[in-house]
């Protein structure tokens, strides 16, 4: 049952770079859409303000995904693989581990569903900096990533508000000035191509 899990939260932010050519369809067709290619390819950062899991202390920690998406969002058949800050405690990174493979159940219960291949998890160095309205995300010399966001009507952020988007109701449409991930077999370039920025507040199990 989930009242037997543990407990977690986090509250942060995310960023997400894709192979869309234009800002992803997903967010607002909750994947009934396609990607603008036809399939996914991702990367994606979260920066933890706070956080814990059952217990002990997440606060300060950083996370690199990878997702790979043969097609529309909700049917599945995903890819993904996680890394964990090298700084996380060995129980933080158990934790965090349950978060991002869905097993915690909660908001990102869905990855346990969704994701049919997980192809691996490691413990690196994942530095999530903030200069301006820019975000960077490097994960070893797995993912190097720079997003920021697209500017609107007198230079504000174009936001897309109130979704029903599984990470967060408001998402900030962005471009990737940088986006290469040289991982698991994938070597991907996505500069210039589509980006999301997004205040998390995330928790589980239910």
């Amino acid at each position: 049952m989930a009242d037997a899990l543990p407990e977690w939260a986090i509250k942060g932010e995310l960023i997400l770079n894709c192979n869309c050519t234009v800002f992803c369809p997903c967010v607002i067709s909750l994947g009934d859409h396609p990607p603008t290619e036809g399939y996914c390819m991702g990367w994606a950062g979260i920066r933890i303000d706070a956080g814990h899991f059952d217990g002990e202390n997440l606060s300060g920690l950083n996370v690199g995904l990878l997702l790979e998406i043969p097609g529309r969002m909700g049917r599945g058949n995903w890819k993904a693989a996680a890394y964990i800050d090298d700084r996380a405690s060995d129980k933080a990174y158990d934790g965090l581990l349950k978060v991002f493979t869905g097993q915690a159940r909660g908001t990102t219960g869905l990855f346990k569903v969704l994701v049919s291949e997980f192809l691996g998890a490691e413990k690196a160095p994942v530095s999530y900096e903030t200069e301006g309205k820019t975000r960077r995300l490097v994960v070893g010399r797995a993912i190097k990533g720079e997003v920021a966001p697209v500017a609107g009507h007198g230079g504000e952020d174009i936001v897309v508000t109130n979704t029903e988007y599984w990470m967060g109701p408001d998402i900030t449409v962005a471009k990737a000035s940088q986006g290469r991930v040289r991982a698991f077999g994938r070597v991907w370039d996505f500069d210039g191509r589509s980006a999301e920025i997004c205040q998390i507040d995330w928790h589980g199990p239910k």
